[in-house]
C-alpha cells in the first residue's frame, strides 16, 4: 500500500473515527496524513491477518514526486510553482525514482518474508509510533468494514 511520511500529518489520535468523511471539520493536510495513516494501517492489519501465511502486506512511502497535490490543497498557484521550481532542484523524485521502492519491495526475494513493515527508499523504516498499534488497525479495519457493508 502506498503510504508516505505525511502520516506524520495525521491527527494525535492517529484517526478520528468520529470525523472520517471529514464533515465535522476539515484541513487538507491532516486529512491528508489521516489517509496515509490509514493506509499504514490498513498495511499493519492485513499482515497480522496474512500472518502464517506466505502472502505479505507492507506499507511504502515513494518519496515527494511532482504531482497536483499541493494545487488541490488551495495553495495559490505562484506558491506552488515556487515550491515546485525549487523541489525539482533540491527535494523531488522523477516518477521511476519513487516507484523503486515499490519495485523493490514486490520483486526483491530479500522482502519476501517480511510483512507489516514501512519502507522508505528501498530500506525499514518506523513510522509514527501509533502507526504500529494493533488496536487503532483492528479497530479501522472494522469502521471500514461497515462503511463498505453500507454501500452494498
Amino acid at each position: 500500500m502506498i503510504s508516505a511520511v505525511g502520516h506524520k500529518f495525521a491527527p494525535k489520535s492517529g484517526i478520528e473515527f468520529d470525523n472520517l468523511s471529514g464533515e465535522k471539520s476539515y484541513g487538507a493536510w491532516r486529512a491528508y496524513g489521516q489517509s496515509k495513516m490509514a493506509n499504514l494501517l490498513f498495511a499493519k492489519e492485513l499482515a497480522r491477518r496474512f500472518a502464517g501465511t506466505r502472502k505479505t502486506a507492507n506499507a511504502v512511502h515513494p518519496g515527494a514526486i511532482r504531482t497536483n497535490l499541493a494545487h488541490s490543497m488551495g495553495y495559490p498557484r505562484w506558491a506552488v510553482d515556487l515550491a515546485y521550481g525549487i523541489g525539482d532542484l533540491l527535494v523531488f523524485k522523477s516518477v521511476a525514482q519513487g516507484a523503486a521502492t515499490e519495485c523493490y519491495v514486490a520483486v526483491n526475494p530479500g522482502t519476501a518474508k517480511i510483512s507489516g513493515a514501512y519502507w522508505v527508499d528501498c530500506n525499514v523504516r518506523e513510522p509514527r509510533a501509533d502507526a504500529n498499534d494493533p488496536v487503532l488497525a483492528a479497530k479501522l479495519w472494522e469502521a471500514s468494514e461497515k462503511i463498505v457493508a453500507k454501500l452494498n
